[in-house]
């Protein structure tokens, strides 16, 4: 396996040994779901694919990586991701909500942190792999607070607050994020299809495959090219949503978990 940064978009090479690859994205993992955590538990302990791809949002909120070195619901994650990277390589994407997740983190889970957007080469054919939030245009609120929360210094200050006090600051964000949510009329902007085409064009690829948007489909871009939503996971929904896309040389299928 090989990765080049000297380029446009992060270029990752898989071995000629992987037959499969699993993306998956948006699970919002969280103490307070247990049943999609049991969910994402049993796909780590089955799944047969030769590779994990993690394209954002696996949590709910990240507040740092130090959450994980106390007892509780950080800690159980790491321990289970770590577990799961003995048997076969994951690599992270961050998304909007886990950010924070750093390099700490990834060691002790044993995950391989990805550019957003990277091109993953499998079998011959490049897949373009992005959390997605970055495409969607039309979200010039969002698109601020993200360039201001993913400078370095906003980062070292944020994380040289006490756990505590960053946690609440989580939940006060989390509250204000679900009322903007509940505005009449709000609609939620999707990713700008002339953008993907762009992306897709730079980095030679045929498809783009990203999350953030919880809207799983596939769209037709013109000139062969295409962009594959993935789903988000709520296992107690009704029917339940836990579903990974299944990547071979042949084709790209959805593989619901439960």
């Amino acid at each position: 396996m090989s990765m080049v940064t000297e380029q446009a978009f992060a270029e990752l090479v898989a071995p000629a040994a992987w037959h499969t690859v699993d993306l998956l994205s948006d699970l919002h993992l969280q103490a307070s779901e247990p049943a999609t955590f049991d969910a994402w538990r049993g796909y780590l302990q089955t799944t047969p694919a030769d590779a994990l791809f993690i394209l954002g949002d696996l949590f709910e909120v990240w507040v740092g990586d130090d959450a994980a070195a106390l007892p509780g619901f950080e800690a159980q994650c790491a321990d289970l991701l770590r577990a799961a990277s003995l048997r076969r390589p994951i690599f992270f994407m961050h998304g909007n909500r886990d950010f924070l997740v750093g390099p700490d983190f990834a060691e002790r889970c044993g995950l391989t942190l990805l550019e957003d957007p990277t091109v993953l080469v499998l079998h011959g054919k490049r897949w373009l792999l992005s959390h997605g939030d970055l495409l969607c245009l039309a979200d010039t609120d969002y698109l601020q607070f993200r360039a201001q929360v993913r400078t370095p210094a906003w980062q070292q200050a944020f994380l040289a607050r006490p756990l505590d006090e960053r946690r609440a600051l989580a939940r006060s964000m989390r509250t204000q994020s679900e009322q903007r949510k509940s505005t009449p009329g709000m609609v939620w902007a999707d990713v700008d299809a002339d953008a993907a085409r762009d992306w897709l064009e730079r980095a030679n690829a045929h498809t783009l495959v990203h999350g953030h948007t919880h809207r799983p489909a596939e769209h037709a871009l013109g000139d062969g090219l295409r962009r594959i939503v993935l789903s988000d996971w709520d296992a107690a929904a009704h029917p339940p949503r836990a579903q990974v896309l299944c990547v071979s040389a042949s084709e790209a299928r959805r593989v619901d978990v439960r």
